[in-house]
């Protein structure tokens, strides 16, 4: 069965918005909660970027069952991975066995802020590959010392760390880095429902399968409000800069470089590729290409802070009733 989870989007929400949010979201019966980790808003709109990992401390708190995952934290340049093993590990302990390290090889609209420039995404994903080997080193609480092209450790050792290991989730986009990340992960993530990335992901030899072991988490946005118009303005006003795609969205410097890359961007354009509005069948038919696709988890993104509180009271249940029905 698909499990559904409340994205906690630190791009649209203050911090102590969203530990409430995540609250109110596990009421309402998510299975799982996934946070944004952002330097910076995609758009001025949004207006917000709290430092996620101080916002999850706080969320494994004030929750008690559900999945907590990052989505997704780039551990190569604004994070040297041995902070990202230590954070994580203590995340973990804070919950109580509930969260999952995703990992991707980042935006530079947030690893830029520390002045140590935007590599290749070859260079990225070699960054990741040690990045992931440094964290599985540091989770064994074996004294480190590591050698890479990108990056050293000296003498390092986590001291606090959990009886239950932390999984890493890895960021996937294609063939070639499926190949490369499958074995080194525990589970997929994705941002679109593709079936060839999880066929290919199961058909990459020593990688965890999905379906058994393996999840493969996606995400998707969604619109939710009594009035279809004030849904489709609030979209198009904080979430135009979807249209732009993975490639270019990677690439952005600034949230004034998405403001003009999408300034040509339409209401009606917005509201073609996400479902807004009140009705839930709809949102179902969106959501339910990441389980045809063989998703085994997805994150719903529902856009705007001053919807929040109405969804979760409103909205989520009968859509939480309506998904699990149409999903099984």
């Amino acid at each position: 069965m698909t499990s559904f989870g409340y994205t906690l989007m630190t791009e649209q929400s203050g911090p102590r918005e969203l530990v409430r949010y995540a609250a109110g979201a596990e009421e309402a019966g998510f299975d799982f909660e996934v946070m944004s980790d952002h330097f910076s808003p995609w758009l001025t709109e949004q207006g917000h970027a709290p430092y996620a990992w101080s916002v999850l401390g706080a969320v494994a708190q004030a929750t008690s069952r559900v999945g907590l995952m990052t989505y997704v934290t780039c551990p190569t340049i604004r994070y040297h991975p041995a902070v990202v093993a230590q954070k994580a590990a203590t995340v973990q302990l804070l919950s109580e066995g509930r969260f999952t390290l995703g990992l991707g090889s980042g935006e530079n609209l947030n690893e830029h802020v520390v002045g140590a420039g935007w590599p290749s995404v070859e260079t990225r994903q070699e960054m990741l590959t040690e990045a992931v080997e440094i964290i599985r080193q540091l989770h064994t609480g074996d004294l480190t010392t590591y050698r890479g092209q990108h990056f050293d450790v000296d003498s390092a050792r986590i001291w606090d760390l959990p009886d239950q290991p932390v999984e890493l989730a890895l960021a996937v986009a294609g063939d070639r880095a499926i190949k490369h990340f499958a074995p080194l992960a525990d589970h997929l993530v994705a941002v679109e429902p593709r079936s060839d990335l999880v066929s290919s992901w199961n058909a990459v030899s020593g990688a965890p399968r999905i379906g058994g072991s393996a999840r493969a988490i996606g995400q998707i946005p969604i619109c939710w409000d009594p009035d279809e118009d004030t849904a489709v303005k609030r979209a198009h006003e904080q979430f135009r800069w979807f249209a732009g795609g993975w490639k270019v969205n990677a690439d952005l410097p600034t949230p004034a470089g998405f403001s003009g890359a999408t300034q040509f961007v339409r209401p009606e354009d917005v509201a073609g590729s996400i479902p807004c509005g009140p009705d839930l069948d709809r949102i179902v038919e969106a959501v339910s290409a990441f389980w045809e696709a063989g998703f085994t988890d997805v994150a719903l993104v529902q856009i705007g802070d001053e919807s929040q509180d109405a969804f979760l009271a409103e909205a989520a249940v009968p859509l939480l009733e309506k998904l699990r029905a149409a999903s099984s």
